[in-house]
C-alpha cells in the first residue's frame, strides 16, 4: 500500500474533539490533552498530523497556537496546521509555534492575494489549498458559507498559481463513518493532473483505505474513525510498515 495517512486532531478549548458535518453543536470530546493523542499517534508509527484550529476558524484568527507549540515541541510529527488563518501575522503565529505545513481554505476565496502572498513567501511546498466541498461547491467560514465556486475550477486556479497540495472535503460524509467521496476524487485525479489529493471525510474502515489507493488518491486524512474504533491504531500502523518496505 502507497497511500499516506493522516490523522487528524480537532481543537475546541484546547481538547480534542470531533464534529459531525461541521456542526459546532454536535460535538464529541475524545481527550482532554491533544498531546496524549499525538503522542500516541507516534508511537504507532505515523508520522503526519492534520490539526485544527476549529475555535480559530469561528473567530477568523488563529486560537489554540499554543497546542500547536505543544505538540511540536513533544512529538517529531510533521504538522500541517488550520483553521482561522486569515492574516500574515496568523501564519507567522502558526509556523513559530511550530506547524511544518498550513492549510488555507476561506482565505483562498475571501482573499486570495493573500494566500499568493503566503505561497511567495513560504513556498508552495509549506502551504495546502482547503477545498471543502457541498454539491461540489466550496464552502468556507467554518463550512457556514457557500461562496458558489465550483470546486474542479477552484483547485486548477489554484495550482495554476503554484499550489501542488489540496486537502479536499465532501462535508456531507465527514464524521460520518459513510465512505469517502470516491467519484469526487475520481474526478479530481483526472481533470487536475499533478495534485497531490488530500483525500478527507467519511472513512470509516480499513476498506475506505484501500478504494482510496485503488483509484490513485496519494493520502487521506482519518478522524473519527479512530477515534470511534473503527480503524485501529494497530492496523494504521501495519499499513505504514508496508509503506515504509
Amino acid at each position: 500500500m502507497s497511500i499516506e495517512i493522516i490523522p487528524a486532531i480537532d481543537i475546541i478549548d484546547g481538547k480534542c474533539v470531533r464534529l459531525s458535518q461541521g456542526d459546532y453543536e454536535r460535538k464529541t470530546i475524545y481527550n482532554e490533552d491533544p498531546l496524549e493523542v499525538a503522542k500516541m499517534f507516534e508511537a504507532y508509527g505515523l508520522q503526519r498530523l492534520h490539526l485544527v484550529d476549529l475555535d480559530g476558524a469561528k473567530a477568523h484568527h488563529i486560537v489554540n497556537h499554543k497546542v500547536l507549540e505543544r505538540i511540536a515541541l513533544h512529538t517529531t510529527l510533521t504538522i500541517d496546521f488550520g483553521g482561522g488563518l486569515k492574516s500574515d501575522k496568523d501564519v507567522e503565529t502558526a509556523f513559530e509555534a511550530g506547524a511544518d505545513m498550513i492549510t488555507g481554505g476561506s482565505v483562498a476565496v475571501k482573499s486570495p492575494g493573500v494566500l499568493h502572498k503566503w505561497i511567495e513567501t513560504y513556498g508552495s511546498e509549506r502551504i495546502i489549498l482547503g477545498a471543502d466541498a457541498s454539491d461540489r461547491k466550496i464552502a468556507v467560514s467554518g463550512w457556514t458559507e457557500d461562496s458558489g465556486l465550483e470546486l474542479f475550477t477552484f483547485i486548477l486556479n489554484w495550482q495554476n498559481k503554484g499550489i501542488d497540495k489540496v486537502i479536499s472535503t465532501d462535508i456531507s460524509r465527514d464524521g460520518m463513518l459513510t465512505g469517502p467521496a470516491i467519484e469526487m476524487y475520481k474526478e479530481i485525479l483526472r481533470r487536475i493532473p499533478g495534485i497531490y489529493l488530500i483525500a478527507s471525510g467519511g472513512v470509516g474502515s480499513v476498506q475506505d483505505i484501500l478504494d482510496l489507493e485503488k483509484i490513485g488518491v496519494p493520502a487521506v486524512i482519518i478522524g473519527k474513525a479512530i477515534y470511534e474504533g473503527k480503524i485501529s491504531l494497530e492496523e494504521i500502523g501495519k499499513i505504514n510498515t508496508v509503506n515504509l518496505l
